[in-house]
């Protein structure tokens, strides 16, 4: 990677790291789960419908309204599902940090939000795989960039965590806190908090194990 280009080296750095993170997340509900070849193309073509309802404006048969901070967690989401995509079973996350990086900065023309959730949609259901290059042009749609990113797949990554640690799997979680479900309470907290802390995972956690006791 070139010195001369510190913003494509924090880009990969922190591609990397979520990288690692998507790992450690999918290996808490299957250890062995790299060796499975799950569907992730699937899931990222099912959660595009959810990212176009949140987005809103489709349904002309019924008033909708546009809630950006969800439609920024389904974006999220869909990206849970392509990271799992890239990743290989010798754990090498640093070429797979580059190729995710090249793929971003060479980013598609918009052809506007919701025919651009139907673009990645659509690569994901004929050529089963996961198109980078259309998502900073969703981002771009929501007035969002990598940072923004960055920040939201974090939290909803320690959320996953929190969820699989108390009861996610065994239907004992409680998504409801005090009126409110868990996705709400993180986009609070991820405005509260500082993404470059050092230990902002750490805090994340613990602030939801607050709110969570208190429910």
């Amino acid at each position: 990677m070139s010195a001369s280009d510190p913003i494509r080296s924090l880009m990969i750095t922190k591609t990397t790291v979520m990288l690692e993170m998507q790992d450690d997340m999918n290996a808490r509900v299957d250890r062995d789960w790299i060796n499975h070849d799950r569907e992730w193309y699937r899931a990222i073509w099912i959660e595009c419908a959810e990212l176009m309802d949140h987005y809103g404006g489709w349904k002309w048969w019924k008033s909708s309204q546009k809630d950006l901070e969800q439609a920024m967690l389904e974006i999220v989401d869909i990206w849970h599902f392509g990271l799992s995509m890239r990743i290989s079973a010798d754990r090498n996350y640093a070429p797979a940090s580059a190729q995710i990086v090249g793929e971003w900065r060479a980013a598609e023309t918009s052809n506007g939000f919701l025919k651009d959730v139907e673009r990645l949609a659509s690569f994901a259901l004929h050529e089963k795989g996961f198109l980078v290059a259309i998502v900073p042009a969703l981002l771009n749609g929501i007035d969002r960039g990598f940072d923004d990113l960055y920040r939201a797949y974090v939290g909803k990554n320690v959320l996953n965590v929190f969820r699989q640690d108390h009861g996610y799997r065994d239907g004992s979680y409680i998504k409801i806190w005090s009126g409110r479900e868990d996705n709400e309470h993180l986009v609070g907290l991820l405005a509260e908090l500082d993404a470059d802390a050092g230990d902002f995972k750490a805090r994340i956690y613990a602030a939801l194990e607050q709110r969570y006791a208190t429910a």
